[in-house]
């Protein structure tokens, strides 16, 4: 595939002097009374990964739409390569790449024939069509499925056609909208891996997501969305070292009610945090803090000690997981 080059930058930093294609300033969604993104300002740069990370209805995917040119603009400023999605949206939409939530894909067609297919909507003379295809079926890991019907294939190999035909044109930028939801582990880290693969050939990436774990893996930068509004943005090693501690110890109870055991606990960390079956203690040393927990005579069912993640940011910004 012919991408543009990518701009070498260390991961998670924002590269500096490279060209900024996509631009929001104060961008609002309304649907009648309701505000589904209230007034945020992104930038993404040229070869990076950016991404929207947040629960269901957070407003990430009405972003998106938006910056699809699919979804006109409620109020503030977008720009896209350079346009404006309100006067030019045909012109961007032909430079965008585009997996939604839910596969698109053409059941009565076999796989081959949805790339080319696809491709031609784009016009697409039929001899590229045939040799992007091909090109394309290697990159899915699919050529031995090229000419199989589209609904036996797994929900990977649909995704990854799906990705697949989102390239057909060349993208300069790729949007994806929750790319791994209802994907078992192994099809989510083979999702993953085609991904780096798009990056390091110098595509830019802008997906949403809210799997912290995925956003940890694929993003260079991000924001922290909620209620429509941006709760934090960076790097996510930045994010976890500005709103965490280094460490987590999980204590589960076989209780309603935690509070008595979260009195007890307190001054060990930075902070307790009582969730519904456990309590987090934020920490720099887990080992350390589970010691003080049982010298304070407070015995939990189980203890984990694991390193701060993306939840425990969103949970401190926002005081709810990530998956409420």
């Amino acid at each position: 595939m012919s991408n543009p080059a990518s701009t070498t930058h260390t991961p998670g930093v924002l590269p500096t002097g490279t060209e900024v294609l996509i631009e929001a300033v104060g961008l609002r969604k309304t649907f009648g009374d309701f505000v589904a993104v209230d007034g945020i300002d992104v930038q993404v740069h040229r070869g990076e990964a950016f991404g929207f990370l947040g629960p269901n209805g957070a407003g990430k995917s009405s972003t998106m739409r938006m910056i699809g040119c699919v979804s006109p603009v409620s109020g503030g400023s977008l720009r896209i390569l350079g346009m404006d999605p309100a006067l030019d949206g045909a012109r961007i939409r032909a430079r965008l790449g585009v997996v939604p939530q839910q596969d698109s894909l053409d059941g009565e067609l076999t796989v081959r024939d949805n790339l080319y297919v696809y491709g031609r909507y784009f016009g697409i003379p039929r001899a590229e069509c045939r040799r992007m295809a091909t090109e394309l079926l290697e990159f899915a890991n699919l050529t031995d499925r090229a000419d199989s019907l589209v609904d036996p294939l797994s929900g990977g190999m649909k995704r990854r056609l799906t990705i697949a035909r989102a390239l057909i044109n060349s993208p300069e930028i790729l949007l994806l909208d929750e790319p791994t939801t209802g994907l078992d582990p192994q099809a989510r880290h083979v999702l993953w891996d085609r991904l780096f693969r798009l990056k390091r050939s110098g595509v830019t990436l802008v997906l949403t997501t809210h799997y912290m774990d995925e956003a940890e893996q694929l993003c260079d930068r991000l924001v922290v969305m909620d209620k429509g509004r941006i709760a934090a943005e960076g790097s996510p090693r930045s994010l976890i070292e500005q709103w965490s501690t280094r460490e987590v110890l999980e204590l589960r109870f076989d209780e309603d009610d935690l509070s008595p055991h979260a009195r007890r606990v307190e001054g060990i960390g930075e902070r307790v945090e009582v969730l519904p079956d456990r309590l987090l203690l934020y920490v720099d040393d887990g080992e350390a803090a589970g010691r003080a927990v049982h010298e304070r005579g407070v015995r939990p069912l189980s203890s984990l000690v694991r390193r701060s993640t993306l939840e425990d940011v969103f949970l401190r910004l926002t005081g709810r997981s990530l998956v409420d």
